[in-house]
């Protein structure tokens, strides 16, 4: 007697053996190199795929004609779309940033590659420079060290952070971590996104209740009017680019501190120079700069009320396996064919 056989499960859009992808195109991500047990995973995600290793010029070491997956890393826009010509199976980038801005060219947009991202990945160290930050601005650790290298014994009042205003814009999931640890510290925390209460979904409204209140974009001034710190950690978008500029800044409370986490464009940096060197901004921190790295002839680096880092706050010792983890994770669910963690909507750039 034969019995009926099992329903078997539809393979994934992959040519390869059940529906993996035949190549995997890889760009360095976090480093030069991808370390060989990086490339055991992968290989293990997908079994029978070839891999094709790019430089960060778009140099691939070998043929891109059956390349259906890219994870994408360190490349400029130009050479992702020079890559991009040469794949014409390509359907998939994962960025291995959060930031998406430079693999939704013109090209990709045309082709509708699905395009996912490193969101949740960098949220915790990312966080927690943002709170050392506010302790240490908060308590005044560089008049602290500046007093001695002066040799000089001159104790200074700090700020407890239950009296401390931090003001987020954009809570995804940095703002999120963010908040959940200055909410830890006994922090007033106020945010802005994007999205109105009425389209967001119930899981971002109950992250959200703990907040002492939450607005879309027209409630940017009422939070630079009363945050100590306000921390950027919104998306590169049209709508965001230079959000920081003459006008939002002259709406900042006196004193307070703006924090960029994100990306340097957000900030019109002429504008933001003038606030720091004529009010009414007490300081800055900056992790990112519109140009990369930082020309050393800066005015940045001269200022007392200016702390600048090198585009660091995402890095850990963790970060490299978790962004590993989420590709392989997603390459499986390709080649299951079922849906991909962390799909970037193209019309809103995240």
């Amino acid at each position: 007697m034969t019995g009926t056989p099992p329903p078997t499960r539809a393979a994934g859009p992959g040519s390869g053996p059940g529906g993996a992808p035949t190549a995997i195109a890889l760009s360095p991500i976090l480093s030069a190199r991808f370390r060989s047990r990086d490339l055991e995973r992968i290989r293990a995600a997908a079994p029978g795929a070839r891999l094709v290793t790019v430089s960060v010029e778009g140099l691939a070491d070998g043929p891109m004609d059956d390349v259906e997956v890219m994870l994408r890393g360190w490349l400029s826009s130009d050479a992702f779309d020079r890559l991009l010509a040469r794949a014409p199976r390509l359907a998939w980038v994962h960025s291995a940033t959060s930031g998406v801005e430079r693999a939704l060219t013109p090209a990709a947009l045309e082709r509708g590659l699905i395009v996912t991202n490193a969101r949740g990945v960098f949220s915790r160290p990312i966080a927690e420079y943002v709170l050392m930050m506010i302790l240490a601005v908060s308590r005044r650790l560089p008049q602290l060290l500046e007093l001695q290298r002066e040799r000089t014994w001159q104790p200074l009042e700090g700020a407890e952070l239950r009296d401390v205003t931090v003001g987020i814009v954009g809570l995804g999931s940095i703002g999120q971590a963010v908040a959940d640890l200055a909410l830890a510290f006994g922090c007033r925390v106020v945010a802005v996104r994007r999205r109105s209460d009425a389209t967001a979904d119930n899981e971002e409204r109950s992250d959200e209740a703990r907040l002492h209140r939450v607005g879309g974009p027209e409630t940017l001034p009422e939070l630079l009017a009363e945050s100590d710190f306000v921390v950027l950690a919104a998306p590169l978008t049209p709508e965001t680019q230079e959000m920081i500029n003459d006008d939002t800044l002259a709406q900042i409370k006196p004193g307070a501190w703006l924090i960029n986490v994100a990306r340097g464009r957000l900030i019109d940096e002429r504008a933001l120079l003038r606030a720091l060197t004529d009010g009414p901004l007490g300081g800055a921190v900056l992790d990112t700069f519109r140009d990369e790295p930082l020309a050393g002839k800066s005015p940045f680096y001269d200022l007392d009320n200016v702390i600048v880092t090198p585009h660091t706050a995402w890095s850990s010792g963790r970060v490299l396996d978790r962004s590993i983890e989420l590709f392989c994770e997603n390459l499986r669910q390709f080649s299951r064919g079922e849906p991909l963690v962390n799909v970037v909507d193209p019309t809103a750039g995240y």
